[in-house]
């Protein structure tokens, strides 16, 4: 078994470029296990860079398990660690299976404490300002590997419902729900942001890494706010999936999700 260790980015924003490129396409499958990369000319006229810049990716590569550089034979791709570890979500269920997720992963609880209300929070949440909240800061595991960092924001007159304790080993919807709770709707989007020094360490990962950010606010049957998440998660190690279909017809035919279809 091949095991990746914690990131590495190498120096030079060049390198870095072709470091997470290639890393992403042997994530993806687009190089898999056993394949030979292009040679060191091919990557440095493919990404417009020198040689010594494709090397530098090549060698933070090969320090991570991901590549082996075989001298006068180029480099091949290494097994991913007991097959491929990432977690898949389908986008159009993306709420229900990150609450499957809870059941089907660990946690470790970094921190707990109750506190003034970040103004972007409180005001996600319909919260006063400077209203106190639980936060707790957790990194999910699949297969004793880091792939999310957690922060959760709760009001304090339903936090206090439950301990710290029972924050690190049940999931939060389950806390909420024990707590008289009942969840009606919630929002969440999608984006990308680089890892802060904190999130980095946690995550195994270099600081300015690129991860997936999701953000979420779960209301209650009569609409209020009742947690504000921040979930960070290591791309190579989680992907988002949707299934499309045609509808319609003729001008009007296009594009819909379908709900709850099986995977294949």
């Amino acid at each position: 078994m091949t095991v990746h260790a914690p990131e590495t980015l190498p120096e030079g924003g060049k390198a870095r470029m072709v470091y997470l490129s290639l890393r992403d396409e042997i994530s993806n499958g687009d190089f898999t296990e056993g394949a030979l990369l292009p040679g060191e000319n091919r990557l440095a006229e493919a990404f417009g860079v020198s040689r010594i810049t494709v090397r530098r990716a090549l060698d933070a590569l090969a320090a991570e398990g991901w590549i082996k550089k075989r001298t006068g034979a180029g480099s091949v791709v290494l097994p991913r660690p007991d097959g491929d570890t990432r977690i898949a979500a389908n986008f159009a269920t993306l709420m229900p299976q990150l609450v499957e997720m809870e059941h089907r992963t660990t946690a470790r609880l970094l921190s707990f404490s109750y506190g003034p209300a970040p103004d972007g929070v409180a005001s996600a949440l319909g919260l006063a300002k400077r209203s106190t909240v639980q936060t707790a800061v957790r990194v999910r595991y699949a297969d004793e590997q880091a792939f999310s960092h957690l922060t959760t924001h709760v009001p304090e007159t339903i936090a206090r419902n439950y301990g710290e304790t029972d924050l690190a080993t049940q999931p939060l919807f389950r806390l909420l729900e024990r707590s008289g709770v009942l969840v009606e709707s919630a929002y969440q989007s999608v984006t990308a942001t680089l890892a802060a020094p904190d999130v980095a360490d946690a995550l195994g990962v270099s600081v300015g890494a690129p991860l997936l950010s999701l953000r979420r606010v779960v209301r209650d049957a009569e609409g209020r706010g009742v947690e504000h998440l921040s979930a960070l998660y290591r791309p190579e190690l989680f992907r988002l999936e949707m299934r499309l279909t045609r509808v319609g017809a003729g001008e009007a035919r296009h594009w819909e999700p379908v709900i709850g279809a099986a995977e294949t």
